[in-house]
C-alpha cells in the first residue's frame, strides 16, 4: 500500500465475515485512517469492537478522535470499555446526544440511550464537543456533518422513538445524528450511523454542502423500518449512481440489503471485519 492509502475498517456490525474469531453484535463501529490520523466512529454496544481491533492488529491507543453518531446504546455502548483501556480521545457528539432516549412498544417504554452522561465524561477527564454547526472538520479531511435537510417526504422517523426531556416524553427527531465524511482523492466516503433522519436526506445534504461526488457509502440506512414504497424510492435513489461503492449494513435490514446487492452496481456486504482500502 502506498503512503497515502486510506483504510476504513468495520470493527463490529450485526453479521460476521470470513474471520470467525471476531465478535459480531447488533451495533456498529468503524475505524478509519486518513492523512496520518486515526478516528473511531461509534463503539457498538459492548467491548466487542476492542477485542476485534486487537485481533485485526489495530492499535486504538493511536486514535486522534472519537465521533458518536447518536445517543443509542448500540452505537455508544462501548465508550466505558474504551475508557477502561486508558484510551481517552476527544469525543464529538451532536446536540441532544445526552437526551434520555426510549423506544415505545404499545404503552411501555424501553430505554435505548447511553449508559453515561456529560458528568461522567467530565469526571473521567474526557474532553467532548457538542457540534453546533452544519459541518465541522474534526481532523484533516475528516468532517462531522449534522442538521440534515429533510426534503424527502417518505423519510419519516418511526414514531416509536421518544426522548425524555424536562420530565416529559417528546418525539425524538434525532437532531443529534452525525454522519462522518472523509474527503479522499476518489471522492467523499460517507460513514453512516443509523440514518434516522433518512438516508436520502443525509446523502443529498452532503452532496449539496461539499459540492463533490460521493465515492463510497458505508453503514446503517435504517431501511429495516421503511415501508415498501419508501424502500423502493431509496433503492431507486442508489441505482441512480449516488455512489460508486455501497456497503450498507446494521439497521439496513436483510430485505433491503439483498435488494441492494442484487440491484446496485458496486455494492458489497459490509460486515464485521470488512476493510475498504483507497489509494
Amino acid at each position: 500500500m502506498g503512503k497515502t492509502a486510506i483504510r476504513i475498517v468495520t470493527l463490529v456490525e450485526n453479521t460476521g465475515g470470513v474471520h470467525k474469531g471476531l465478535r459480531s453484535e447488533h451495533g456498529l463501529s468503524f475505524y478509519a485512517e486518513l492523512n496520518g490520523k486515526c478516528i473511531l466512529f461509534d463503539t457498538g454496544q459492548s467491548n466487542a469492537f476492542l477485542e476485534n481491533a486487537k485481533k485485526l492488529k489495530i492499535d486504538l491507543k493511536k486514535i486522534d478522535a472519537l465521533c458518536l453518531s447518536h445517543g443509542h446504546y448500540d452505537h455508544s455502548g462501548g465508550v466505558r470499555a474504551l475508557l477502561e483501556e486508558g484510551i481517552r480521545p476527544p469525543i464529538w457528539i451532536g446536540k441532544g446526544f445526552f437526551d434520555e432516549k426510549y423506544a415505545k412498544d404499545g404503552t411501555a417504554y424501553e430505554y435505548v440511550g447511553n449508559d453515561f452522561d456529560a458528568t461522567f465524561l467530565k469526571k473521567e477527564g474526557v474532553q467532548y464537543r457538542e457540534i453546533d454547526t452544519d459541518k465541522v472538520e474534526i481532523l484533516p479531511g475528516v468532517y462531522a456533518v449534522t442538521r440534515f435537510e429533510r426534503i424527502f417526504p417518505d423519510e419519516t422517523i418511526n414514531p416509536r422513538f421518544w426522548a425524555l426531556r424536562n420530565g416529559r416524553f417528546e418525539q425524538d427527531t434525532f437532531g443529534d445524528e452525525i454522519t462522518l465524511v472523509l474527503d479522499t482523492p476518489k471522492g467523499l466516503v460517507v460513514l453512516l450511523g443509523c440514518s434516522h433522519p433518512g438516508v436520502k436526506n443525509i446523502l443529498s445534504t452532503i452532496v449539496k454542502r461539499f459540492s463533490k461526488n460521493i465515492y463510497a457509502v458505508l453503514g446503517g440506512t435504517h431501511m429495516v423500518e421503511a415501508s415498501d414504497a419508501s424502500m423502493d424510492q431509496s433503492l431507486h435513489y442508489f441505482t441512480e449512481g449516488v455512489a460508486d461503492l455501497v456497503g450498507v449494513s446494521h439497521c439496513t435490514g436483510e430485505k433491503a440489503s439483498k435488494q441492494i446487492e442484487s440491484r446496485i452496481k458496486g455494492s458489497f456486504a459490509n460486515h464485521t471485519g470488512s476493510m475498504l482500502w483507497i489509494e
